[in-house]
């Protein structure tokens, strides 16, 4: 599994409806579960950014049709980054030469 970094804020759509925003956490969950994946951890943040996800999907393309899945319902906009864990940061290092 490959994971993922999302950085989320609501469109004026989901702040009006913010109480509804548990509810559509819950949506999210499933909807990435039923696509392979799955939520590791999920923070609501103060910042440039009015949460953040780290999730797991098979793949790019999985991740990617989860995003615009979100994005499609109209409550969020997202930045994805795709995140190497620590022993692959040290291997593509080493990779250097």
């Amino acid at each position: 599994m490959t994971t993922y970094v999302m950085l989320l804020n609501w469109t004026e759509q989901g702040v009006k409806n913010v109480r509804d925003s548990p509810k559509r956490l819950d949506v999210a969950r499933n909807v990435l579960g039923e696509m392979g994946g799955s939520f590791k951890h999920f923070f609501l943040t103060m910042g440039d950014y009015d949460m953040v996800a780290i999730v797991e999907a098979p793949d790019d393309a999985v991740a990617a049709r989860f995003a615009l899945t979100l994005g499609m319902a109209g409550n969020v906009r997202s930045t994805t980054l795709k995140a190497f864990p620590e022993a692959a940061y040290r291997e593509l290092i080493a990779s250097l030469g």
